[in-house]
């Protein structure tokens, strides 16, 4: 993740859908435009919603990275 500066984060492990993308949809709305978030969550229903829904609002996914432990940490740039 060296590679992106990273403005804010957060882990939704411990939430399941649909729960998992409003907790993502409220770190983001913190952001200003631009900026970058992490949010680490589990694999499973959230790995495949999380990153769809993220694109539907209109932001831009950057990475996604599997952690090999059934977490994943995906990267978003907030667009306004």
């Amino acid at each position: 993740m060296a590679e992106f500066q990273i403005d804010g984060s957060v882990d939704i492990t411990d939430v399941v859908c649909p729960v998992t993308f409003v907790k993502a949809k409220v770190a983001l709305e913190e952001l200003e435009d631009g900026q970058i978030l992490s949010i680490h969550m589990n694999g499973g229903e959230p790995v495949q919603n999380v990153p769809r829904s993220i694109k539907e609002e209109g932001h831009q996914v950057l990475k996604l990275t599997d952690n090999q432990d059934g977490t994943f940490d995906l990267i978003v740039r907030k667009v306004g």
